[in-house]
């Protein structure tokens, strides 16, 4: 099928619906989701419904109340709890799939208070790749993924998003703080403010792809390849130190392999890794 006719067939799946709550994060999938279902369904029967938590830093959320606002759609928020969930905090390998399973069963059940019938999320095509435990609670729940089922994988909804004048088409792509850190290690508060304050710090200075892994007192930097050079100019490189000391990191690395999604499932036996891939 050609982009053109995927797309037809996202309007089409969404046009099925006679109304529906998106779970909507701001990100590059579920930004193409509400606006689609916007556009299909009229904005009037589209709710968009966020996750508020320690695993999201606050520019998301307002960047997500923005395209709402752009979208003229109704956004509620909800307050995730995940650090109240034990399975959850000790971040063993099935991590994602508590965090969904208790994301999309709140969503579930606000959604039974609203009007609006039936949850979508933002899975597309190349979350199939591997077995991933979020994807797992997703189909348990029974949560239906428009962009999967319209066969549209994660370029194709960029270009789709770049072609339909989203702001997100080519925004980085997003995991939650949790990811940041080796399974085994116990995920805090106080961890995730770290994490969140360090990857501002090379949001505001323009980086486009990063990640900071923690590993307690130490920092892992991925940042894109090409731009590692900028990252090595002496003023920002002692900057950027001493912004992470200050964030409670004794040892600041830089890996220089690169940014690359799920990393920390790297040191994993293969049969583990293509099991937990969820980042």
């Amino acid at each position: 099928m050609t982009l053109d006719e995927k797309y037809q067939n996202l309007q089409n799946i969404l046009s099925e619906f006679n109304s529906a709550v998106i779970a909507f994060s701001g990100g590059v999938d579920s930004t193409l989701l509400l606006k689609v279902a916007c556009d299909s369904l009229g904005a009037n029967k589209v709710l968009a419904l966020t996750a508020t938590s320690p695993l999201y830093p606050s520019y998301e959320t307002e960047q997500s109340k923005q395209l709402a606002n752009d979208f003229g759609v109704r956004q509620q928020f909800i307050n995730s709890n995940e650090m109240e969930l034990v399975d959850f905090v000790k971040n063993d390998l099935q991590r994602c799939y508590h965090c969904k399973h208790n994301l999309f069963s709140l969503f579930l059940h606000k959604m039974k208070k609203t009007p609006f019938e039936t949850l979508l999320d933002g899975s597309n095509l190349d979350d199939q790749d591997d077995y991933r435990p979020g994807r797992k609670a997703v189909t348990q729940l029974k949560i239906r993924s428009p962009l999967l089922e319209a066969n549209l994988g994660k370029q194709e909804v960029r270009e789709l998003s770049r072609q339909l004048g989203l702001p997100t088409w080519d925004k980085q792509p997003f995991a939650c703080l949790a990811s940041r850190f080796p399974y085994g290690t116990r995920i805090t508060v106080d961890r995730l403010k770290r994490i969140d304050r360090c990857e501002t710090w090379l949001r505001l200075q323009n980086f486009t792809h990063y990640r900071v892994r923690c590993y307690d007192q130490l920092a892992r930097i991925e940042i894109a390849p090409e731009e590692i050079p900028r990252l090595l100019d002496k003023t920002l490189r002692l900057d950027l130190v001493e912004t992470f000391k200050l964030n409670g990191f004794d040892y600041v690395t830089l890996d220089l392999q690169g940014y690359r999604s799920g990393s920390m499932n790297e040191i994993l036996p293969q049969t583990d890794n293509l099991a937990v891939k969820c980042l």
